[in-house]
């Protein structure tokens, strides 16, 4: 998967994060619904692509380790809102299977359904898991997994244990 969007969150550096990090420290009440919303977002198919969350995790991880936010209510938060992008994505899938080929970007660009695919047949669950990790393929494993008719049950109990994984590390 190679989107470039006009936005580069790669070339985002801690200066323009730092208001919303200050923001975040001085408004500890908000800390988790931040948090939740940027999990979330980073993990909602095409949003993913273009919301630098990892970048504001991390700067929420540095006001954990300044003891500004309480590390288990962050995690547990940041673990919530992943698992919770991840199944709205899904549910689209499974709801609009095979019509999501003519809705754009997709229609633009076939390539992110069929690579995404592939590599779901590939790997089946074990996909769920490693596409949590994997960036590039974090927004869009959950929709194909939708799409292929994965049991939902088993879907949410694969995504939920690699939310709670992945949200730590």
């Amino acid at each position: 998967f190679r989107y470039s969007p006009g936005y580069n969150a790669s070339s985002m550096d801690i200066t323009t994060l730092q208001p919303v990090l200050d923001w975040t420290a001085q408004h500890q009440n908000w800390a988790a619904f931040i948090v939740f919303l940027v999990a979330m977002g980073e993990s909602l198919v095409l949003v993913g692509y273009v919301v630098p969350g990892i970048f504001i995790l991390f700067g929420v991880g540095a006001l954990v380790a300044t003891g500004s936010l309480d590390l288990w209510k962050m995690l547990f938060w940041a673990a919530a809102g992943a698992a919770a992008g991840d199944i709205l994505s899904f549910w689209l899938g499974y709801y609009y299977q095979d019509h999501l080929r003519t809705l754009w970007p997709f229609r633009a660009n076939p390539s992110w359904l069929e690579r995404g695919e592939v590599f779901f047949q590939r790997h089946g669950g074990k996909g769920v898991v490693i596409g949590r990790f994997v960036g590039a393929m974090r927004p869009i494993v959950p929709l194909v997994a939708g799409m292929l008719r994965m049991s939902p049950a088993k879907f949410i109990t694969i995504d939920i244990l690699s939310s709670l994984v992945w949200s730590p590390v």
